[in-house]
């Protein structure tokens, strides 16, 4: 009897020791698979996948923590206090067109446009802001959603007069602007737009990637974040873009793309089909392919400025990151640009008077050589009388100017 009863306690303990460690086993393989597959945020067109920015800290902290600084990574966010530059406080929220009055308000930790025409139907239309674009170095925009529809609104703030002012090429009167793929291609990492072309302004919200992070240049990072995961003594990048491996143009494409201006022609795909290491001219031609005589403007189009100067044509290595690191927020630092010209321009022979000037290799090479001009086609107005004023922006046609 005594042996019945040891036997059915052995067996009962040794199950309840295989349910403990079957439950162990099932929650420690639930823990791994979690940390092995990280969390798809949006699927490319070509089927490749997308995780959240934050994904990168895990081996690239120092690079994730400087990028993040950078004008590239903040030039879109969400609308929060610390995102606008504009300001909400009375008696400077208010922005006074010929055909419509707009007020900006912040109420309960969210912040609004109001517009308000002053000819026909003079009802108000309050819109919240969802969305800023731009770093706020230049200004920024601000988009709002209707639903499903991405529009800009007409209030945009401006840097150099810190104050609210018509965002740039729209008339004095009340307007909201469709936001299609053409204008977001540059401002944010990838949008899923409900139409395939990418004209539409429609699209799956909880499928955008704010600000230009790390996957814009490097490509959709799942299996290469999957494959160091369960690799992390590998060295050698898996799954993701090399760019010492690219040709000259595939690096300069990977900034033409969005540094080359509007882009006047679609060839394959709508504008976020192109992904670094692609060939930019399979996908898209700007203006300039199509219409030769188009004068090149300084807003969005540095790239073609840069390809008609002269160090550019004489220098067959030369490309965006021969002086810029993406990586960096290099705005002011003088002395790292300054370098690289002088890396190309022997200082011995820089020290020299020229024309009656100067030349000194402590000098800002940048503020002589690429000055900051007048752009034709982003202007705004910053009040009902006031004439259209151009936003200056450096120029990457590198040259001697008067």
């Amino acid at each position: 009897m005594n042996n019945k009863i040891n036997l059915k306690y052995i067996i009962f303990l040794i199950l309840s020791l295989l349910l403990i460690y079957g439950i162990w086993y099932f929650n420690n393989s639930i823990k791994t698979s979690k940390y092995i597959e990280p969390e798809i945020i949006a699927t490319h067109y070509n089927g490749s996948n997308f995780v959240a920015s934050e994904t990168c800290m895990e081996c690239h902290a120092d690079i994730y923590n400087s990028h993040i600084k950078t004008a590239h990574f903040n030039t879109s966010s969400t609308a929060e206090k610390e995102h606008i530059k504009g300001s909400f406080k009375v008696d400077s929220n208010e922005l006074n067109l010929k055909g419509v009055k707009l007020k900006m308000l912040e109420e309960n930790n969210e912040y609004f446009q109001v517009s308000q025409p002053k000819f026909g139907d003079v009802s108000t239309t309050k819109s919240k802001i969802d969305i800023v674009v731009g770093s706020g170095v230049k200004g920024q925009s601000y988009l709002s959603w209707q639903d499903e529809d991405l529009i800009q609104l007409q209030a945009s703030y401006f840097q150099p007069t810190s104050s609210w002012v018509n965002s740039p090429n729209f008339p004095d009167y009340s307007l909201n602007r469709k936001v299609d793929d053409n204008c977001l291609k540059c401002h944010v990492t990838f949008a899923k737009n409900k139409s395939e072309s990418g004209i539409g302004n429609s699209y799956d919200r909880s499928k955008m990637i704010l600000g230009i992070d790390c996957q814009r240049c490097h490509g959709p990072s799942e299996k290469h974040v999957i494959y160091h995961r369960k690799n992390p003594e590998a060295i050698k990048g898996e799954f993701v873009d090399n760019y010492e491996s690219y040709s000259r143009q595939q690096r300069l494409d990977a900034c033409a793309v969005c540094h080359s201006g509007l882009q006047g022609q679609h060839v394959k795909g709508n504008p976020f089909s192109f992904l670094a290491g692609d060939t930019l001219s399979l996908y898209s031609k700007n203006y300039k392919n199509v219409n030769s005589k188009i004068k090149l403007d300084v807003h969005g189009n540095q790239m073609g400025l840069l390809s008609e100067s002269e160090c550019f044509v004489n220098s067959p290595k030369m490309d965006c990151l021969t002086c810029h690191d993406p990586h960096k927020n290099q705005r002011a630092e003088m002395n790292t640009f300054n370098s690289k010209c002088l890396t190309c321009h022997d200082s011995n022979k820089v020290n020299r008077i020229t024309e009656n000037h100067i030349h000194d290799n402590q000098q800002n090479c940048v503020s002589c050589h690429m000055p900051l001009v007048p752009s034709e086609v982003m202007k705004l107005k910053l009040e009902n009388d006031s004439e259209e004023i151009p936003v200056y922006i450096r120029t990457h046609l590198i040259g001697i100017y008067n």
